[in-house]
C-alpha cells in the first residue's frame, strides 16, 4: 500500500552578507537531531506538517494578509494551511516570527524576548495557537512575506512521504535566528555556495531536495534578485523515483536519471 503524503511546508530564510567586497545571500539552516524520524542528522531548512491549526489561522478574518502574487494553480492560497505552517514551523525551529504589528514588522527587542521564548515552548510543546498568538500579541501573520519557490514530494516506497512547498523570506532585522535544541542539534547562517562546497567535503550532510534548493539559491547574489526571481519562475512539481542497486537504496529526478542520490 502506497503511503499518502502529509502536506508540509518549509522556509528558506534568506539575508544579505559581505565577503570581502562581494556581496551575496545566506541562508539559515538547521540540524536535525540524530533521533529524528525523519532526515536524521541533516541539515535542512526549517519547516514540517501543516496542522489543523494552521488551516484555522489562515481561515480566520484579519489573522494572515493575502499574498501579492500566488501560484497560477492558486496552491498555496490562504485556506489550505500551507503558508501559516511555515510561519508557525520557521518560528518553532528557528525563533523567527514573520508577523506584523501596527503595519511593521514584528520587532522582538530583550523585554520581549522571555515571552516570546514562551510561545515557542508552547508550539513545540503543541500547546499553541497561531489565532491565540496573534491575538495576545496584536499581530498579522506575515504570510505576504513568503514567496513561493520550490515543490517536492517524497518518492512512493519511503515510510514517510511530504508533499511540501518551500517559501523564500527575507529575515527580519529585529529578530535572531535561533535553532531550537530540542528537534536540532544545531543552527547556521551559510551562503548556499558555502553549503555546497563542505557538502562535497563530507562536512554538511544535506537531503538530496536540500542539495537542489542550495544549488538554486547559489545563482542569486541578493535577497531582492531571490524574491524576484521567485516571482517571475514557473514551480514545476519535482517527484523523484527509487532505485534498489546492489543491496543499496537511491533516489533520482526522473528527468537526471543518470544522477543517483544513495540514501
Amino acid at each position: 500500500m502506497v503511503v499518502q503524503p502529509r502536506l508540509a511546508s518549509t522556509v528558506m530564510l534568506l539575508r544579505d552578507s559581505m565577503q570581502g567586497s562581494e556581496q551575496n545571500i545566506e541562508v539559515f539552516m538547521v540540524r536535525r537531531v540524530v533521533q529524528s524520524e525523519f532526515m536524521p542528522d541533516l541539515y535542512v531548512f526549517p519547516g514540517g506538517s501543516v496542522a489543523a491549526d494552521d488551516r484555522s489561522a489562515e481561515q480566520t478574518e484579519d489573522i494572515c494578509l493575502s499574498p501579492s502574487s500566488v501560484d497560477p494553480e492558486q496552491l498555496t492560497a490562504l485556506g489550505t494551511g500551507i503558508r501559516a505552517a511555515a510561519l508557525r514551523e520557521l518560528f518553532e525551529e528557528a525563533n523567527v516570527l514573520l508577523a506584523y504589528r501596527d503595519r511593521k514588522m514584528l520587532a522582538v527587542d530583550r523585554e520581549a524576548s522571555a515571552r516570546f521564548a514562551g510561545y515557542r515552548q508552547a508550539f513545540n510543546e503543541r500547546r499553541g495557537s497561531l489565532v491565540e498568538l496573534a491575538y495576545a500579541e496584536k499581530l498579522t501573520l506575515a504570510t505576504d512575506r513568503l514567496a513561493y519557490f520550490a515543490h517536492w514530494i517524497t518518492p512512493e516506497g519511503m515510510p514517510k512521504r511530504y508533499d511540501t512547498y518551500f517559501f523564500l523570506a527575507v529575515a527580519p532585522e529585529e529578530q535572531e535566528a535561533i535553532y531550537d535544541q530540542l528537534e536540532t542539534s544545531d543552527g547556521v547562517w551559510i551562503q548556499p555556495a558555502q553549503a555546497l562546497q563542505r557538502f562535497e567535503r563530507r562536512e554538511f550532510p544535506v537531503a538530496f531536495p536540500t542539495f537542489h534548493q542550495l544549488r538554486d539559491l547559489a545563482a542569486f547574489h541578493n535577497t531582492q534578485e531571490a524574491l524576484r526571481a521567485a516571482a517571475q519562475r514557473e514551480v514545476p512539481v519535482h517527484e523523484p523515483l527509487l532505485s534498489r542497486q546492489a543491496d543499496k537504496l537511491f533516489v533520482y529526478l526522473p528527468e537526471e536519471p543518470e544522477r543517483l542520490w544513495q540514501i
